[in-house]
Formats: C-alpha cells, structure tokens, sequence
C-alpha cells in the first residue's frame, strides 16, 4: 500500500501524507464531494479533481498489486520462479507489462508447441538454434515419434518450429520494444469495403486514409471502428517495409534471439523460424492490441468530452422560481402544453392544434394566453424538436397579439424528455398524467431549474456525448455518475422541494434514502433542522455526515441550514458570534464585518483556516448558486430549415455539444451546425473549451450547407469569407466541408509523418530493445 500512495502522490505532484489521508477517508466510505469540501485540512487541501484522479488511479493499481500477486502464486506453484523473475514481476508498473511476462508461464490450451515439447522434440530445437551448423533434416530424424504423430523429418521440423516461435513470442523484453515501436511507427490505414459504396456513404471521409496510429483523433478512431464493424470499412496497421524480404521488425527478433543468416546448414530454417513467429504470432497479437489500445484511448478521451458537455449543461442558468408554460411542440398530434409553478408543481395542461391539418391558430394562442394570465406565467418554454420553429412563431403571435402578459420565449432542448416521459420516475411523480403531456411537464422543469430536472433522465439520452454508443459501457457510466454527483453537490440540494431522483445524487445518500426522505416529509410535513434528518429510517450517522453540508433547509429554525456549513462546524459559527457579540442574522451577508475577521483565531483541533475561511465565505452570502445567470438566445424569424440558409447569414445560435474538433450550434433548423475548431477564434487553440461550454450563446456567420446531407458549415469568426464557389455547386460537391455530429472530421494531411524508411526503422526497434534492457 505505501507503494501504491507513493506512486500516486508523484504522479499527482502532491505530498504522501496528502494521499495517505485521501485514502483512509475514501476507504471510510466517503464521497469525493465531501472531502473535497468538509476534509480540507486532513487532505491539504486537495480539490476535486485531484481527489477523482487520485481514486482512478488507485483502483488501477489495486487491482495491479492484486493480479501481481495471482501471478507469483502461479508461477511459485509451478516451480519456475526464479529470483530475477520475481525482481521482473514485483517492478512491473503496468498491467500490459506483467501481462507479457506471465504469458510463457500463462496456463493455456495444448499448442502445437506444446504438443511436440511432449513429443520431445524441444532438444532438437535448443540444438539448431545453439549450433546454426547443423543440418537440420539430418538432425530431424533423430527425432521421429510416430505415437506421437511426427512421423517424417519434415513434421519434426515443423515441430521443432513451432517450439522456437512460441519461445521468440514470449519474450517480454521482446514484445516490449516491438509494441513501443508499432505505436510509435506504425500507420492505421481504412479503406471502402468493395461494392459497399452506397451503405458507407455516411464514413465517405475514410475510404481511402492514412494517419499514424498514434496520432489518429480520438473520432477518427471511433468513426473507424464503427465503420469496421458495420462491415463497411477494412482497417489495417501498415508497420514497416522489407529490406531484402525481410522486415525491420523480423531483424530485429533475429538480433535478439541471436538468429544471424551466414549461409549455415540451419541459418535458412532458423531465419523462416523468426519470419513465422513474427507474421503468425507476434504481429497478429500486437496488431489486435495496438488497435485495443486506440480503441481505449479513443474512449476514454470520448468519455471524457461527454463528462465535461454534461456538466456544462447541468450547471447551465436556471431561470429560477418563477411558473413556466412549457410546449412540447407537435404536428398532426398537436403541441402539448403544461404549466407548472414556482415549485415545479402541475398546475394544468392541454393539448392545442395550431397547425396542419387542424391550424387551429387563433383558437390555440387564446388557449395559451388564457393558461398564462390566470397562473401568472411569464416564460414559456418552447421544446427544440419536431415544429418547434413553427410553435415559436405561434407564441411570438401571442406575446405580440397579449403585451399585457409580458410574456417571454425560450427554445429548450428537449433531449431525453421522452425518455423521461416513459420512465418508471415519471409514472411515479405524474401517475394521473398521459405520458403525451409529461414531456412538457419535463421542457417547463428544465428551464425553471436544469439540474433538478435532468438528473431523472439517463445521462446518455441527454444527447451531449460523442459516439456514446460505442465506447465502454460501464466507464461511461461511472464517469456520467460522477459528473452528477459533482454537479449537485455543487450547488446543493434543497431538501423540501428536491425530488428523490435528485436527493439520491447528494453525498452519501441512494435511491433507497432519497425515497425515505420524501415519504418522511410528506408524512411529517417540510424539515425546519437538518438534524430532523437523523429520525429518516435507515439514515444513519454516516449518512448525515456525509449529506448534511449538501442539504438546504430554507425558513428552517437555524439560518445556518440554509448555507453550505456543515453542522458539525456550527460551533465554529458560535465563536465568530461570541466574538463579534451579535446574532447570526446580524452577522450573514455582513460582507464589511465578515471581510475583518482574521480565520486563524477561530481554528481548533479539527477545523483549520481553509475550513474557517470557507465559512467566512459561505456567511457573507449563504446558500450561493455557482451557476451563471439565466440568459436566452433568439433565433432568426424565417430561418426555420437547412433550406432557408445561405452563407454569409450572421446567426444567433446556443452550443449544444463540444467535441475534441468544434463545437455544434443550434440555430433553430432543426439540425446542428458544426464550426470547426480552426473556425473558432482568430488565435490558435488547442481545445474548442477554450472557447465555449455547452449552453452559450454565440453568434456564427453561415459558411456552407449542404442540403441533401443536411450539413452545415459554420464559423465564429464573423469576418471569414464563406466558399462563394460552391453555392451553385451540387450539395454533395461541398459535402466534405460541413458534417453532422457524428462523421465529422478534422481537415488534415492524413499521413503528416510518412513512415522513415526500413534502415532508419530498425535502428529505432534497435533503440527501443536497448531502452527496454
């Protein structure tokens, strides 16, 4: 364990003692949230992101400590460890390391190797490659074993072969370098599966590409290897070129296994020995994993842009307490309406019939106008899908036609409404209301709070990720999770109005304690302490220390429950009024008077200066939303399809998605546009995050569209001049420029760095070999 805490405090540039105690409390059972903001002293201050690395990686490397052990055992068990081994074993820092050290001793199924060790044919093999000078067709025949099947020379031989290409496919040291040296050197090649024209058309970009495996975009790869398995695309790894029939990297598991062509009776078979064990064994094995460990990468760096798009949208402006009209908008089944109030409570609903074939439009803008003035509605939330545009210009009518109301529009996304319309939770929280009118119980609760809201939907039909359906289910999810987690323990959770679905997300609470609290407060009426939270059942100790900071009581008996100081901190609180010789109510918001307080002569024995401070802070404005203030974008009225667009239209538009290579931006057509990253800002940037978050506004001129493949090009630097040459063009001439979410990629030369030729190649597979040593 001391191993394993001084691994991660390097690798996170902190002191051991600060790892040591993050570790303790994690294994305590505590949550990320809490310690990062109740345990400050014991970890040194450690935030949030160090403590979710710092848990990452220290399951990695207990399950490392635990699968190195399994390995000793098994190789202590079958009397082959060898002190040097062991040495090999107990210093291998990863787990592909131990993995290649443990495959010869690895129990496996009867190899043709294995078979002729049996038939004792092994002795032939150390003799030809200890003594090139032999004949091997003499010596083969010293070998035969007809019970065993090795009945003529030839069969020995192959025998003998197959003992030595295992032998050449197990060296550790070996694999090492050649795999450091294919991912450094090696090209990623993808090219149209023959008579599959029509059905790739969506991955037209990689029929014929070419990049360095290392360097191919994490949705490149993935676009790749979703092109492959859809039958549609043929990947292949392009290692190396031959040097008089011989590749660098065949050279170079001859120099090491001491094979050396000097024209002797066995340097042929030995040469076609390491030729076999590379093209049959060893290429086909790192081949598979090198493309593993892109697919990993690629995953992994996609799971990471979903995590951060999500947090943004979680942590978008709430509009706040206020009664929202929310439209679910529709066609032919008409557009649902429901009101909810500040509290996000049902107030009524309806369903209205503006357009085509009933176009009841007067009929329906007197029906909303009459749901707003009788519950004092003053925005209406419009949901971004089918005929959203349509019912946009239905409410502009009615804003215009009723200036009284003072209404306000806003489109919202309604990504995952209906997920959430047929969801368990909602049957449970709307079980009298049609599944038709949830959603736009759901688009009126988004915009009120979109935190409280969205965390009842399953993080992947939010719709802010990239390639979500193709990369490792269960990491996704536990990034999602902690996504959430992080997010609503950011802002806190107001006990008394919280649903269970976003009381589960507080630190230290579940499902099953979410529930408990809502049944206890609806039976025992709104909490008025946080300590009422102990007579929850099966809420213990634990989970209140864990929860408590993170719940809000407002209006409670103690004003302190509505802020972010934790109960058991209260006592610090007493001190600041003993001191100061005034009530709590006098001392929060006092920004003058808490701005005088030194936090070193309020410290004690558990709470230190950065805990003292965060409660200074915490008093001078209690309860205080993180979040950004609520903002609305305004689309363009007549501009409600890809066909209404032309380049050069400037265009107010909210960012919906960020990926590794632009961000995509509604502009109310009902389909995204892409501005590429190199379209971004007028300085280079490395991540388009350095520019925008999923949820702002931006304005964006129109560079390309592309009708058919319903594709749009667009750019933040208004002063770009869009390709005037392709607007008489067919769409698909220009297709290549603008993308949907999911295809598009980077305009780059696809092979920046052509592979150095053979000689320079086995230098380097040279280097790589002695590095290992």
């Amino acid at each position: 364990m001391q191993k394993i805490i001084s691994q991660i405090a390097e690798e996170l540039s902190v002191a051991i003692p600060q790892v040591m105690a993050a570790v303790g409390i994690l294994d305590e059972g505590a949550t990320v949230p809490f310690i990062s903001r109740y345990r400050k002293e014991k970890t040194g201050g450690l935030d949030d992101a160090q403590l979710r690395n710092l848990e990452e990686r220290l399951g990695y490397l207990r399950e490392l400590e635990d699968r190195r052990e399994t390995v000793l055992n098994s190789i202590r068990e079958q009397g082959k460890l060898t002190e040097a081994l062991e040495r090999d074993i107990v210093t291998a820092e990863t787990k592909t390391r131990l993995e290649d050290l443990y495959l010869p001793y690895r129990p496996k199924r009867r190899t043709k190797a294995q078979i002729a060790r049996e038939a004792g044919i092994e002795p032939l093999a150390e003799k030809l490659l200890s003594d090139p000078t032999l004949d091997p067709l003499v010596e083969a025949s010293g070998y035969l074993n007809k019970e065993a099947g090795f009945t003529d020379d030839k069969l020995v031989l192959d025998g003998a072969r197959q003992i030595l290409m295992e032998r050449f496919a197990e060296n550790a040291e070996l694999l090492g370098a050649l795999r450091d040296y294919l991912w450094d050197q090696g090209v990623l090649k993808s090219q149209l599966v023959k008579g599959k024209e029509q059905d790739a058309a969506k991955f037209k970009d990689y029929f014929e590409y070419a990049e360095p495996i290392r360097q191919v975009p994490s949705h490149q790869a993935l676009a790749l290897f979703r092109g492959r398995n859809e039958g549609l695309l043929n990947l292949e790894l392009v290692v190396d070129e031959e040097i008089s029939g011989t590749t660098p990297c065949e050279i170079t598991i001859a120099r090491k296994v001491g094979v050396e062509d000097q024209g002797r009776a066995a340097d042929a078979w030995l040469k076609e020995c390491v030729r076999w064990a590379w093209r049959v064994k060893i290429f086909s094995h790192l081949d598979l994993e090198l493309k593993m460990r892109l697919r990993e990468a690629a995953e992994e760096e996609a799971i990471k842009v979903f995590g951060h798009n999500l947090n943004d949208l979680l942590l978008a402006a709430p509009a706040g307490n206020l009664p929202i009209l929310g439209l679910d908008p529709g066609l032919r089944t008409g557009v649902k309406v429901a009101v909810v109030d500040a509290t996000g409570k049902v107030l009524d609903t309806d369903t209205i019939y503006p357009h085509a074939p009933k176009n009841r439009w007067d009929a329906s803008i007197a029906s909303l106008a009459t749901l707003a003035k009788c519950h004092g509605v003053r925005l209406v939330a419009i949901g971004n899908g089918t005929a959203s545009r349509e019912t946009d210009r239905l409410v502009a009518d009615m804003i215009k036609r009723h200036p009284e109301l003072k209404l306000q529009k806003v489109m919202v996304s309604e990504a995952g409404a209906s997920v959430y319309s047929a969801s368990e939770l909602a049957s449970a929280e709307l079980p009298d209301l049609d599944v038709t009118l949830r959603g736009a119980v759901s688009i009126a609760r988004r915009l009120q709070d979109p935190l409280a809201e969205l965390v009842k939907i399953e993080p992947k039909a939010i719709g802010v990720g990239q390639y979500q359906h193709d990369v490792n289910q269960t990491r996704l999810a536990r990034q999602l999770d902690n996504v959430v987690e992080d997010c609503v323990n950011s802002v806190g959770v107001d006990i008394n109005t919280a649903s269970p679905a976003l009381l589960g997300q507080v630190s230290g609470l579940n499902k099953t304690l979410a529930e408990n609290i809502v049944r206890y407060r609806d039976e025992h009426g709104a909490f008025k302490d946080r300590r009422l939270l102990l007579k929850v059942p099966r809420l213990g100790d634990k989970s209140f220390e864990q929860a408590a900071g993170f719940l809000r009581i407002n209006a409670g008996d103690n004003p302190l429950d509505a802020s972010a100081v934790h109960p058991e901190a209260y006592p610090v609180v007493e001190r600041i009024l003993l001191k100061a010789g005034r009530r709590i109510q006098d001392v929060i918001g006092d920004k003058a008077f808490l701005g005088t307080l030194k936090p070193e002569q309020f410290t004690d024995e558990k709470f230190g200066v950065p805990t003292v401070t965060d409660i200074i802070s915490e008093l001078e404005k209690p309860g205080r939303d993180p979040r950004g203030e609520f903002k609305t974008a305004s689309f363009q009225e007549g501009i409600e399809k890809v066909a209404d667009l032309k380049p050069d239209m400037v265009l107010e538009g909210v960012v919906t998605n960020v990926t590794n290579f632009g961000a995509f931006i509604d502009i109310g057509v009902h389909q995204d546009g892409l501005v590429h990253i190199s379209a971004m800002s007028e300085k280079f940037i490395k991540d388009p995050r350095e520019v925008v978050k999923a949820g702002d506004l931006v304005k964006v001129k129109v560079m390309e569209v592309d009708v058919v493949r319903k594709r749009i090009g667009l750019s933040m630097r208004l002063s770009d001049q869009s390709n005037t040459d392709n607007r008489n063009k067919s769409p698909n001439k220009s297709a290549g420029k603008a993308s949907s979410k999911s295809e598009q990629r980077p305009t780059r030369q696809q092979t920046r760095n052509a592979p150095p030729s053979g000689g320079a190649m086995a230098a380097a597979l040279g280097d790589a070999l002695k590095k290992r040593r």
